[in-house]
């Protein structure tokens, strides 16, 4: 995989030193704005790095065959677009795009090309998330289900100052549903699909909610997820059975720990260790299918990608938070 980088911001920093040490991937440039270009040619400089640009259209022309899009939420569907119309694989950041209607036009373009498209969501390739899709036959019948991810943001003091950046700005699909929340939905319906009713209980500030409960309803049992920004919380995941429980030890976009613990004393744990380098399952199946022409691998996460956009884009729209691209 030869790898552009669109983006300059704290994910692509995190990342950056355990993408350089992947076999099978080669980053071959990275693009920022005008006003960033500066932070740019210096992270390039520091990870060896031999193109930078704020121009698309010149990063394109470095040789790569698959970006990895990492700007705010509300430039997403555009980046995406234009990549895939040129040709190229495409790995976007979370969420994929602001709404479900966006994320079918691209999902289409993308199988119609035959080019790749990941949503980059990290709980999905974690030995530790795919070892309680083992366990939970084994807990009987499952009645209650939460998934629980606060974490007090950074910029949440700015935002009650009246300085609106992109995470809290309506205008740019900000939120908390849209961000923490998400881990949320892809922790849940990776595991039992698509709910038979949803609802989210937003806490509203400047019309953007800073935190909410979402409810959703399955057959048998109810799923309660939690994300906030404005607050601290449990970062866990918990799956209650007739027989026994399953715990996730940390928040779903780190997943952790996990034990199974039976109501007959019989417990069993397993961690693969990730939690601490989150980047490197997730971009070691992206490299894997892009360099074996797995498309096949592709869709199917691309189809998880497409459930969570919509029942998030249902739910949002309901709570009464609409974006300019709905």
């Amino acid at each position: 995989m030869k790898l552009g980088i669109i983006g300059s911001g704290m994910i692509v920093q995190e990342f950056l030193p355990s993408l350089v040490k992947l076999e099978g991937l080669e980053i071959v440039g990275m693009q920022g704005t005008k006003a960033s270009i500066g932070k740019v040619e210096k992270i390039c400089i520091k990870y060896g790095i031999p193109n930078f640009t704020d121009d698309f259209d010149e990063l394109c022309e470095f040789g790569i065959d698959t970006v990895y899009i990492a700007v705010p939420n509300f430039l997403h569907f555009e980046y995406c677009k234009k990549a895939l119309e040129k040709g190229l694989n495409v790995i976007i950041e979370k969420p994929m795009t602001t709404n479900y209607k966006e994320a079918k036009e691209l999902s289409d373009l993308a199988k119609a090309k035959k080019l790749f498209l990941f949503e980059a969501i990290t709980t999905l390739y974690f030995e530790n998330y795919k070892k309680i899709k083992d366990w939970i036959g084994e807990i009987g019948d499952v009645k209650l289900v939460q998934s629980q991810y606060s974490q007090y943001s950074s910029r949440y003091d700015a935002f009650k100052r009246g300085e609106i950046l992109p995470v809290f700005d309506l205008k740019k699909a900000g939120g908390a549903l849209m961000d923490l929340g998400l881990y949320n939905l892809h922790y849940v319906l990776g595991l039992f699909g698509k709910p038979e009713n949803v609802k989210y209980y937003a806490n509203l500030e400047r019309n953007i909610d800073t935190s909410g409960v979402l409810m959703m309803e399955y057959e048998n049992f109810n799923a309660m997820c939690v994300c906030a920004k404005d607050s601290e919380g449990e970062r866990i995941g918990v799956i209650q059975g007739s027989k026994g429980k399953i715990i996730s030890e940390e928040a779903p976009g780190l997943v952790g720990k996990v034990t199974l613990k039976m109501y007959d004393g019989t417990m069993k744990s397993f961690d693969d260790g990730f939690s601490k380098d989150r980047v490197v399952p997730e971009f070691k199946a992206f490299i894997h299918a892009v360099n074996e022409n797995d498309l096949e691998f592709c869709y199917k996460q691309l189809e998880k990608s497409l459930l969570v956009s919509e029942v998030q884009t249902k739910a949002r729209i309901e709570a009464g938070i609409k974006f300019p691209q709905d």
